[in-house]
């Protein structure tokens, strides 16, 4: 019997993309029903895991001391996987490492010297691997760009969905809701997110409200969207909800106009595929790794003036209307084809190549 450790702390906060990938993948794994080697989740919270999922798996109980050298996980493992590029749990023996990768983002948030700690820990995290994941082939460009990558093998495995089946009560509402017909976005309220730019845009289109949902309790959100907000008095038609149930997201899913994410920077942008599972049109930078997963049908900003973007919208929900039901169709189709039980499989095909390698 094989085993895997697959470092996994990050399921915690579900809010987030972080959070989001964890479960979904581990979802996908149980699905899967895998023979031929055990794995083992690393949680803060192993009883709700184990309540869901049994003794599929095994559970190690996360504590941050294990950051520090002294106090590093000790056991040795057939595989360590470290589900994303910002953890900073590592082993404390070398052994069989996939790491996957979800942007490298951090060379313009954080800094583009390469001799910074940031960058020299993901540099690191590169030199020990085994086998590399990449969750686009954005992530995988960015990172050949600003790392040196070692001769591994590579792999890129697109997230899936975690909207599947739409299960809406009839009777359900969001206690903040339009009056009017609304755009809707969602995402943790910071610079990268670009939502102020949506503020702006709404400004030239009286028709509508907009809501955004997500973690507001930022600088970002405090300083340049409630100021672009009051400057624009647009306090009665930006409706901000925080962070919202699942029940809640789908609602304004699927009763938006349309779905808008002007971010600068995704490794990926699970949100857009979302949305399209709704049939709704979608509007997206035209920037990182967005046209990758947008695909054809989706509608794209080249920049943020904000009459500019309101004549995309303006077009695009034209265009969208004059063929809704086969616009919708496309969507769908798209969204479905993001599926984390095939990604899961996929990983799974990775795990293989790497225990059973000859």
């Amino acid at each position: 019997m094989q085993h895997i450790f697959l470092e996994s702390h990050n399921i915690k906060n579900q809010h987030f993309g972080f959070g989001q990938f964890n479960y979904h993948l581990i979802k996908g794994l149980y699905n899967a029903n895998i023979e031929g080697f055990k794995i083992t989740l690393h949680a803060k919270d192993t009883h709700v895991l184990k309540e869901e999922f049994g003794t599929y798996f095994n559970y190690k109980k996360y504590y941050s001391l294990r950051r520090h050298k002294a106090f590093r996980i000790r056991k040795k493992y057939d595989l360590w996987h470290c589900l994303n590029q910002n953890i900073k749990i590592e082993p404390h023996y070398d052994m069989p490492y996939l790491l996957t990768v979800h942007d490298v983002n951090f060379i313009d948030e954080v800094s583009s010297d390469l001799n910074h700690e940031r960058n020299i820990k993901f540099q690191n995290k590169l030199n020990r691997s085994t086998a590399i994941t990449y969750i686009s082939d954005y992530a995988k460009q960015s990172t050949h760009q600003y790392f040196k990558v070692p001769n591994v093998p590579e792999f890129v495995i697109y997230n899936g969905n975690p909207i599947i089946d739409i299960e809406i009560p009839e009777n359900h509402k969001p206690k903040l809701t339009s009056k009017k017909p609304y755009l809707f976005s969602i995402g943790e309220f910071t610079e990268r997110k670009n939502f102020h730019t949506l503020v702006e845009m709404l400004a030239l289109l009286p028709e509508y409200n907009l809501i955004l949902s997500g973690n507001n309790n930022t600088g970002y959100a405090s300083a340049t969207l409630q100021n672009t907000i009051k400057k624009l008095k647009l306090e009665s038609r930006v409706i901000i909800t925080g962070k919202i149930s699942e029940l809640d997201k789908q609602y304004y899913m699927q009763n938006c106009e349309g779905f808008v994410f002007p971010s600068l920077r995704e490794g990926f942008g699970i949100p857009p595929i979302e949305a399209m599972r709704f049939g709704k049109p979608v509007f997206l930078s035209n920037n990182t790794s967005l046209p990758e997963i947008g695909g054809e049908h989706a509608f794209y900003w080249n920049h943020f003036e904000s009459t500019y973007m309101a004549k995309v919208l303006k077009d695009g929900l034209n265009t969208f209307n004059k063929n809704k039901t086969k616009f919708s169709q496309n969507y769908v189709k798209h969204a479905k084809s993001f599926n984390w039980n095939n990604a899961a499989k996929q990983y799974i095909e990775v795990y293989k190549s790497i225990l059973f390698k000859k």
